[in-house]
Protein backbone atom coordinates (compact mmCIF):
# COMPACT_ATOMS: atom_id res chain seq x y z
CA UNK A 1 0.00 0.00 0.00
CA UNK A 2 1.24 3.47 -0.89
CA UNK A 3 2.21 5.62 2.20
CA UNK A 4 0.52 8.99 2.46
CA UNK A 5 3.06 11.55 3.52
CA UNK A 6 2.28 14.62 5.51
CA UNK A 7 2.60 17.89 3.67
CA UNK A 8 4.81 19.17 6.42
CA UNK A 9 7.40 16.43 6.00
CA UNK A 10 8.22 17.01 2.32
CA UNK A 11 8.64 19.78 -0.12
CA UNK A 12 5.84 19.44 -2.62
CA UNK A 13 7.10 19.84 -6.16
CA UNK A 14 5.31 21.89 -8.77
CA UNK A 15 1.99 20.33 -9.82
CA UNK A 16 2.56 18.35 -12.98
CA UNK A 17 0.66 19.21 -16.11
CA UNK A 18 -2.08 16.97 -17.48
CA UNK A 19 0.24 15.82 -20.24
CA UNK A 20 2.80 14.70 -17.65
CA UNK A 21 0.24 12.41 -16.04
CA UNK A 22 -0.91 10.71 -19.26
CA UNK A 23 0.60 7.30 -19.76
CA UNK A 24 0.09 5.24 -22.93
CA UNK A 25 -2.53 2.53 -22.50
CA UNK A 26 -1.18 -0.84 -23.56
CA UNK A 27 -2.99 -2.18 -26.66
CA UNK A 28 -5.39 -4.97 -25.90
CA UNK A 29 -4.06 -7.81 -27.95
CA UNK A 30 -6.15 -10.82 -28.83
CA UNK A 31 -4.65 -14.03 -27.53
CA UNK A 32 -2.69 -15.85 -30.24
CA UNK A 33 -4.74 -19.02 -29.70
CA UNK A 34 -7.99 -17.16 -30.45
CA UNK A 35 -6.58 -15.73 -33.65
CA UNK A 36 -5.53 -19.17 -34.82
CA UNK A 37 -9.03 -20.48 -34.19
CA UNK A 38 -10.78 -17.55 -35.92
CA UNK A 39 -8.65 -17.43 -39.06
CA UNK A 40 -9.86 -20.72 -40.65
CA UNK A 41 -13.46 -19.86 -39.72
CA UNK A 42 -13.25 -16.43 -41.36
CA UNK A 43 -11.62 -17.89 -44.46
CA UNK A 44 -14.38 -20.50 -44.72
CA UNK A 45 -17.04 -17.82 -44.27
CA UNK A 46 -15.48 -15.69 -47.02
CA UNK A 47 -15.35 -18.70 -49.33
CA UNK A 48 -19.01 -19.54 -48.70
CA UNK A 49 -20.13 -15.95 -49.27
CA UNK A 50 -18.16 -15.75 -52.53
CA UNK A 51 -19.55 -19.11 -53.67
CA UNK A 52 -23.11 -17.92 -52.94
CA UNK A 53 -22.57 -14.70 -54.89
CA UNK A 54 -21.14 -16.60 -57.86
CA UNK A 55 -23.96 -19.16 -57.75
CA UNK A 56 -26.71 -16.53 -57.86
CA UNK A 57 -24.83 -14.53 -60.51
CA UNK A 58 -24.47 -17.58 -62.74
CA UNK A 59 -28.07 -18.64 -62.05
CA UNK A 60 -29.27 -15.23 -63.21
CA UNK A 61 -27.57 -15.80 -66.57
CA UNK A 62 -27.77 -19.56 -67.12
CA UNK A 63 -30.46 -22.19 -66.57
CA UNK A 64 -30.10 -25.97 -66.58
CA UNK A 65 -32.88 -28.16 -67.99
CA UNK A 66 -33.35 -31.84 -68.75
CA UNK A 67 -35.09 -33.04 -71.90
CA UNK A 68 -37.98 -35.36 -71.04
CA UNK A 69 -39.67 -36.22 -74.34
CA UNK A 70 -38.99 -37.12 -77.97
CA UNK A 71 -40.35 -33.98 -79.64
CA UNK A 72 -36.89 -32.60 -80.52
CA UNK A 73 -35.31 -35.81 -81.83
CA UNK A 74 -32.91 -36.21 -83.54
CA UNK A 75 -31.43 -32.96 -82.19
CA UNK A 76 -32.21 -33.56 -78.49
CA UNK A 77 -33.04 -36.83 -76.77
CA UNK A 78 -34.72 -37.65 -73.45
CA UNK A 79 -32.12 -37.52 -70.69
CA UNK A 80 -30.03 -34.78 -72.32
CA UNK A 81 -29.05 -32.01 -69.90
CA UNK A 82 -29.00 -28.61 -71.58
CA UNK A 83 -27.44 -25.31 -70.54
CA UNK A 84 -29.67 -22.33 -71.39
CA UNK A 85 -28.77 -18.67 -71.93
CA UNK A 86 -31.38 -16.71 -69.97
CA UNK A 87 -30.35 -13.31 -71.35
CA UNK A 88 -30.21 -14.19 -75.05
CA UNK A 89 -33.34 -12.14 -75.77
CA UNK A 90 -32.89 -9.46 -73.13
CA UNK A 91 -31.60 -5.93 -73.71
CA UNK A 92 -32.46 -5.89 -77.39
CA UNK A 93 -31.63 -9.50 -78.28
CA UNK A 94 -33.90 -10.77 -81.04
CA UNK A 95 -35.19 -14.29 -81.75
CA UNK A 96 -34.18 -15.84 -85.07
CA UNK A 97 -35.57 -18.65 -87.17
CA UNK A 98 -33.55 -21.76 -86.27
CA UNK A 99 -32.97 -20.88 -82.60
CA UNK A 100 -33.76 -23.65 -80.12
CA UNK A 101 -35.57 -22.15 -77.15
CA UNK A 102 -36.96 -23.18 -73.77
CA UNK A 103 -40.27 -21.61 -72.76
CA UNK A 104 -43.29 -21.99 -70.51
CA UNK A 105 -46.13 -23.88 -72.12
CA UNK A 106 -48.71 -21.16 -72.95
CA UNK A 107 -51.50 -23.47 -71.72
CA UNK A 108 -49.72 -24.51 -68.51
CA UNK A 109 -47.01 -22.15 -67.28
CA UNK A 110 -45.79 -24.74 -64.77
CA UNK A 111 -44.55 -26.92 -67.67
CA UNK A 112 -41.53 -25.98 -69.80
CA UNK A 113 -41.03 -26.98 -73.43
CA UNK A 114 -38.06 -26.97 -75.79
CA UNK A 115 -38.69 -26.32 -79.49
CA UNK A 116 -37.19 -24.62 -82.53
CA UNK A 117 -38.24 -21.14 -83.70
CA UNK A 118 -39.77 -21.25 -87.17
CA UNK A 119 -41.50 -17.87 -87.29
CA UNK A 120 -40.79 -14.48 -85.70
CA UNK A 121 -43.12 -11.45 -85.37
CA UNK A 122 -44.71 -10.59 -88.71
CA UNK A 123 -43.70 -13.85 -90.44
CA UNK A 124 -46.26 -15.98 -92.28
CA UNK A 125 -45.57 -19.68 -91.77
CA UNK A 126 -47.16 -22.17 -94.16
CA UNK A 127 -46.91 -25.96 -93.95
CA UNK A 128 -48.06 -28.06 -96.89
CA UNK A 129 -46.88 -31.08 -98.89
CA UNK A 130 -44.29 -31.92 -96.23
CA UNK A 131 -42.54 -28.55 -96.54
CA UNK A 132 -42.34 -25.45 -94.36
CA UNK A 133 -42.25 -21.99 -95.88
CA UNK A 134 -41.67 -18.66 -94.15
CA UNK A 135 -42.91 -15.63 -96.10
CA UNK A 136 -42.93 -17.79 -99.21
CA UNK A 137 -39.40 -19.16 -98.77
CA UNK A 138 -39.11 -22.94 -98.40
CA UNK A 139 -36.83 -23.89 -95.50
CA UNK A 140 -34.01 -26.37 -95.84
CA UNK A 141 -34.29 -28.40 -92.63
CA UNK A 142 -31.73 -31.22 -92.38
CA UNK A 143 -32.30 -31.39 -88.61
CA UNK A 144 -35.89 -32.80 -88.67
CA UNK A 145 -36.81 -36.45 -88.10
CA UNK A 146 -39.32 -36.50 -90.98
CA UNK A 147 -41.33 -34.01 -93.07
CA UNK A 148 -44.55 -32.83 -91.40
CA UNK A 149 -47.66 -34.70 -92.43
CA UNK A 150 -50.04 -31.85 -91.53
CA UNK A 151 -50.96 -28.54 -93.14
CA UNK A 152 -51.73 -25.02 -91.97
CA UNK A 153 -50.90 -21.35 -92.22
CA UNK A 154 -50.15 -18.88 -89.42
CA UNK A 155 -49.09 -15.22 -89.24
CA UNK A 156 -47.02 -14.52 -86.15
CA UNK A 157 -48.30 -11.60 -84.03
CA UNK A 158 -46.06 -8.99 -82.37
CA UNK A 159 -43.93 -10.09 -79.39
CA UNK A 160 -44.52 -13.76 -80.16
CA UNK A 161 -42.85 -16.67 -81.92
CA UNK A 162 -44.01 -19.76 -83.83
CA UNK A 163 -42.21 -22.94 -82.74
CA UNK A 164 -42.06 -26.54 -83.96
CA UNK A 165 -40.37 -29.66 -82.65
CA UNK A 166 -37.72 -31.26 -84.87
CA UNK A 167 -39.68 -34.52 -84.54
CA UNK A 168 -42.47 -32.84 -86.46
CA UNK A 169 -45.05 -35.60 -86.38
CA UNK A 170 -44.55 -36.35 -82.68
CA UNK A 171 -44.51 -32.85 -81.25
CA UNK A 172 -47.14 -30.75 -79.50
CA UNK A 173 -46.19 -27.26 -80.60
CA UNK A 174 -47.42 -24.11 -82.35
CA UNK A 175 -49.20 -26.06 -85.08
CA UNK A 176 -51.43 -27.42 -82.27
CA UNK A 177 -51.83 -24.60 -79.75
CA UNK A 178 -50.56 -21.46 -81.46
CA UNK A 179 -47.93 -18.86 -80.64
CA UNK A 180 -45.53 -18.40 -77.72
CA UNK A 181 -45.39 -14.91 -76.16
CA UNK A 182 -41.80 -13.73 -75.81
CA UNK A 183 -42.55 -13.04 -72.15
CA UNK A 184 -42.85 -16.84 -71.67
CA UNK A 185 -39.45 -17.60 -73.21
CA UNK A 186 -36.86 -18.69 -70.64
CA UNK A 187 -33.87 -18.59 -72.94
CA UNK A 188 -31.85 -20.03 -75.80
CA UNK A 189 -30.29 -23.51 -75.66
CA UNK A 190 -26.48 -23.38 -75.64
CA UNK A 191 -24.87 -26.71 -74.83
CA UNK A 192 -25.73 -30.34 -74.21
CA UNK A 193 -23.50 -31.04 -71.21
CA UNK A 194 -24.71 -34.48 -70.16
CA UNK A 195 -24.29 -37.36 -70.87
CA UNK A 196 -20.61 -36.52 -71.20
CA UNK A 197 -20.20 -38.44 -74.46
CA UNK A 198 -22.99 -36.32 -76.00
CA UNK A 199 -21.41 -33.00 -75.01
CA UNK A 200 -21.52 -30.45 -77.79
CA UNK A 201 -22.46 -26.87 -78.55
CA UNK A 202 -25.97 -26.57 -80.00
CA UNK A 203 -25.99 -24.91 -83.40
CA UNK A 204 -28.77 -22.57 -84.47
CA UNK A 205 -28.87 -22.49 -88.28
CA UNK A 206 -30.23 -19.40 -89.93
CA UNK A 207 -33.18 -19.67 -92.28
CA UNK A 208 -31.83 -21.27 -95.46
CA UNK A 209 -33.97 -21.55 -98.62
CA UNK A 210 -34.24 -25.08 -100.00
CA UNK A 211 -32.42 -25.67 -103.26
Amino acid sequence: METVASMTDFNIPDRPTLEDNVQPVPAQTEPESNRKLLTPFLELLQTLVLAAILYFAVDAVLARVIVENISMEPTLYPGNFVLVNRIAYKWGGQPHVGDIVIFHNPNDLSVDYVKRIIGTPGDTVRIANGRVTVDGTVLDEPYIAAPPDYTGEWTVPPDSIFVLGDNRNNSEDSHVWGFVPMSDVIGKALVIYWPAEKFHVITHPVMVPAR
